[in-house]
């Protein structure tokens, strides 16, 4: 089955941030000049997720008032007792127990199938990073 592999580079500039890279990806597929298959995309990173979601600015912002809430940054975490890159990040790692790395997309006539609302995310736990790497892979015909 034919493939093709394209890379997304990020910048992200806050501790929590909601990027939209979906017409990234549909750049990637459009490349790729497949019509039916599946697009796959994959954060390379463990405290960068992939998600699909709505993209609406006052919900992103709930999103991420959400993640903080959810775990918060000075909680007592022994991995910030002996960080291994200096960075005091155990709360990064914990939201993305509750996070996908991937999020596959059907495509038929070399659209993605997406919903009327949906738009699909990089959300990085861990910033602001100078480069966050999203592989996407597109396999079909």
């Amino acid at each position: 089955m034919p493939y093709h592999i394209d890379t997304i580079a990020c910048q992200t500039t806050r501790p929590i941030d909601i990027i939209d890279i979906t017409a990234e990806v549909r750049s990637a597929l459009e490349k790729s000049g497949l019509k039916q298959g599946t697009v796959t995309v994959l954060s390379r990173h463990t405290t960068a997720c992939i998600n699909i979601n709505e993209q609406e600015t006052r919900l992103v912002q709930d999103m991420i008032t959400f993640l903080k809430r959810l775990v918060p940054r000075d909680g007592d975490y022994l991995h910030n007792l002996e960080p291994i890159d200096g960075r005091d990040n155990a709360h990064s790692h914990l939201l993305g127990l509750f996070m996908n790395s991937t999020e596959s997309i059907p495509f038929a006539d070399g659209r993605m199938l997406l919903g009327e609302w949906q738009s699909i995310f990089l959300i990085e736990l861990d910033g602001p990073r100078k480069e966050r790497q999203v592989l996407v892979q597109i396999q079909g015909e």
